[in-house]
């Protein structure tokens, strides 16, 4: 398989492994935000998100922009962010 050296492609990629990360963890999304422990309850899933991408993703690219880092912000605060917490 070839690593992605596109852009848009790295971006894509970033933001479907946050939206699966988010579909496929609900209750913990919905816990760390209500309890603002988002980081600590995701840790595993983000840690195998993102050795994904890295393992997709051309090493050279990943050093000039972290698309994964800004997907985690992009997808999974704002869809979080229509959950009652007082962090917001």
């Amino acid at each position: 398989m070839r690593s992605i050296t596109n852009p848009d492609e790295a971006r894509r990629l970033a933001r479907t492994i946050l939206s699966d990360i988010v579909l496929y963890n609900q209750p913990k999304v919905k816990e760390g935000i209500e309890r603002d422990s988002l980081f600590e309850v995701l840790a595993d899933e983000l840690a195998e998100g993102k050795k994904y991408y890295e393992s997709m993703v051309e090493e050279s690219l990943r050093q000039t922009t972290n698309f994964f880092n800004e997907a985690v912000a992009d997808v999974l605060l704002k869809q979080g962010g229509k959950i009652k917490s007082e962090i917001w």
